[in-house]
């Protein structure tokens, strides 16, 4: 892939892996905080915790933050850091708690005690300003770098994440051990906005948000279409191979279907609600929603005729969208969006078959990976929180069954992994593949479950080959994932410059004169049979500029048409991954073009 980061640059450790840059981001929130109601006194505090990579802070003030504003916090920081006050730890009764809080007239501490057990813990900063805290902290202010710590951004953020209640100002920052860590971490951050697929896609013309549509539901332009269908058209190539057979489902359903299934009584907050004729029926729950998954309509495609073992795997596969209420904070271009397309599949199969099929379904999803080049991945067995029973349906006996069967099947392919307990469906465990990208960040993309709770939910069984009915296990499998994220992180792994079999437009002929248009257009309707993505810049522009749109469009081969190349019958090929590469014969770039697409490769 072009651009990745490099390996040799500083390591910066992650917040999970490191208490000090817990205890570091921590104190720095509080010693913001303390700086701000200095310089602002009416600013009342509420909450700030630390973040990956950083910490925030929320206050009510009645005039918004300014850049200069931060500018003057980060000064006033530096001068608590330097008086090395000591973070001291108390703790309190509740109704003392109280009474310093009302001292203080500080309304949101009030509401954030109601919520805390005992006992009550303080922190304070010398004997100047303390908060509500549980920890964890540096031992003095002087344990904190000013070189290493940065105020980045003000943002509107509502009183517990409520739009009807107060509208809080929000400033974000980030601490790190040493300026170094610092700098590298701004280095990837620059890169990341460089990298970001909102920016690329907008840039490419692939998809677009409209605020009359709605956020979180992406439309996808003509482009962006394409590289959806080259996308789908490859795994459904693939999934035939295997046996796959096509099915089409409804995006809306009786509410009664997701009862059944159990999602309504274990995933109704992330569901949109339901759309009913009359209040009567509202409150009767009659009504129909719009589908959060795909597995109750494969199932009752499954259940519409007795199957026999003979039919068995069953392997039901669509493309299917699905759609999620997922809060407006929490959205971000394609990577979480309200209306996202599933490479879903459902495998009805006997308890014999697990193994086998578990194992083939994992070997997809690696040759999945392997032809988008995407390999820096481990594997989380998703298991369910033995703590939080009433989350999960079914009895710890078929719960076992499961988890054993992706433990074998792991253990079987030699695939890293850990543990990720509390991470399982509702209805079963899950191998979620976690991918880290160019940036470290990661992004969970295909999963397989295996799942023994809703073939008993719906009675799902089969004629055994000695005549009794048995009860089949169903697999649920999308070597993708969301295809809406798969995309987005895509464009920010590749930087926009996708494998040529990827790239929504694979060759540009670019005509250096209105004499040689339609010669580029006859040789480009050639390669269009062919299945090869080819378009001809019409803007009668210089060579040089036809070259840097199609650099800026991130056109992989660009062909330069002339009076030389019409004699010879040939094309002078630049490319973005080799530069020039002189002179082809048209049915040399045919065939290598040709060959990309049908080894998922590279001109």
């Amino acid at each position: 892939m072009s651009e990745q980061v490099s390996s040799e640059k500083i390591h910066l450790p992650k917040t999970s892996e490191s208490e000090d840059l817990k205890k570091i981001r921590h104190t720095t929130s509080h010693v913001m905080a303390m700086a701000v109601q200095k310089l602002f006194p009416k600013a009342q505090v509420t909450i700030g915790p630390w973040i990956e990579n950083g910490f925030y802070y929320d206050f009510d003030t009645p005039d918004a933050f300014s850049d200069k504003d931060l500018k003057t916090i980060k000064k006033e920081m530096i001068k608590i850091i330097n008086r090395k006050l000591p973070v001291t730890r108390e703790e309190v009764t509740r109704e003392d708690a109280k009474a310093r809080i009302s001292a203080q007239n500080e309304p949101y501490k009030l509401e954030i005690l109601e919520g805390l057990v005992e006992p009550i813990t303080l922190y304070h900063l010398g004997d100047q300003w303390w908060d509500l805290c549980a920890g964890p902290h540096v031992e003095n202010t002087g344990d904190l770098d000013p070189k290493a710590i940065e105020l980045e951004s003000v943002a509107g953020a509502y009183w517990r994440g409520d739009e009807t209640k107060a509208q809080l100002q929000r400033i974000y920052g980030t601490a790190w051990q040493t300026s170094e860590q610092l700098d590298e971490y701004k280095r990837r951050k620059e890169e990341a906005l460089r990298r970001d697929h909102r920016k690329i896609g907008k840039e490419m013309g692939l998809f677009i948000f409209s605020d009359l549509v709605g956020p979180g539901l992406p439309l996808w332009t003509p482009k962006g279409t394409l590289l959806r269908s080259i996308l789908e058209d490859y795994l459904k190539k693939e999934q035939t191979k295997r046996g796959y057979l096509p099915v089409v489902t409804p995006h809306i359903a009786r509410v009664d279907l997701f009862k059944q299934s159990g999602h309504w009584q274990k995933y109704s907050e992330d569901m949109f609600p339901m759309m009913a004729e009359s209040q009567e029926e509202k409150e009767k729950e009659i009504g129909f929603v719009m589908k959060p998954m795909n597995c109750p309509f494969h199932i009752q495609i499954y259940k519409s005729d007795l199957r026999s073992y003979r039919e068995l795997p069953m392997r039901l596969a669509e493309f299917g969208t699905v759609y999620r209420y997922e809060q407006s904070g929490e959205l971000g271009g394609l990577t979480r969006v309200r209306g996202f397309t599933v490479d879903d599949s459902h495998l009805f199969i006997t308890p014999e078959q697990l193994d086998e099929e578990f194992f083939n379904v994992v070997e997809l999803t690696l040759s999945v990976f392997k032809s988008l080049q995407l390999s820096n991945f481990r594997a989380r067995l998703s298991f369910r929180d033995p703590a939080n029973p009433s989350k999960y349906l079914g009895s710890d006996e078929a719960w076992e069954k499961a988890q054993n069967a992706i433990r074998n099947g792991v253990t079987k392919l030699e695939m890293p992994n850990f543990e990720g307990i509390g991470e399982a469906a509702f209805y079963g465990p899950k191998l979620d593949f976690i991918f880290q990208d160019a940036l470290e960040r990661e992004w969970q993309l295909g999963t397989v479950q295996v799942d023994y709770q809703l073939p008993d939910r719906f009675d799902l069984e089969y004629v055994a080959e000695d005549g009794t009915r048995k009860r089949p296990v169903m697999l649920h499998r999308a070597p993708f994932g969301s295809l809406e994220r798969l995309i987005g992180i895509l464009i920010e792994e590749y930087a926009g410059d996708f494998p040529t079999w990827l790239a929504p437009v694979q060759i540009r002929l670019l005509p250096v004169g209105d004499d040689f248009v339609q010669f580029a257009k006859d040789t480009a309707a050639k390669m269009q049979l062919l299945g090869i993505r080819a378009e001809v810049d019409l803007g009668g522009d210089r060579l040089g500029k036809l070259i840097r749109n199609a650099e800026k469009d991130k056109i992989p081969v660009m062909a330069v048409v002339g009076a030389k190349e019409i004699e010879s019958n040939s094309l002078s090929i630049r490319t973005r991954a080799e530069g020039e590469l002189g002179s082809l014969e048209i049915a040399t770039v045919i065939d290598r073009l040709v060959n990309a697409n049908n080894t998922n490769g590279n001109f």
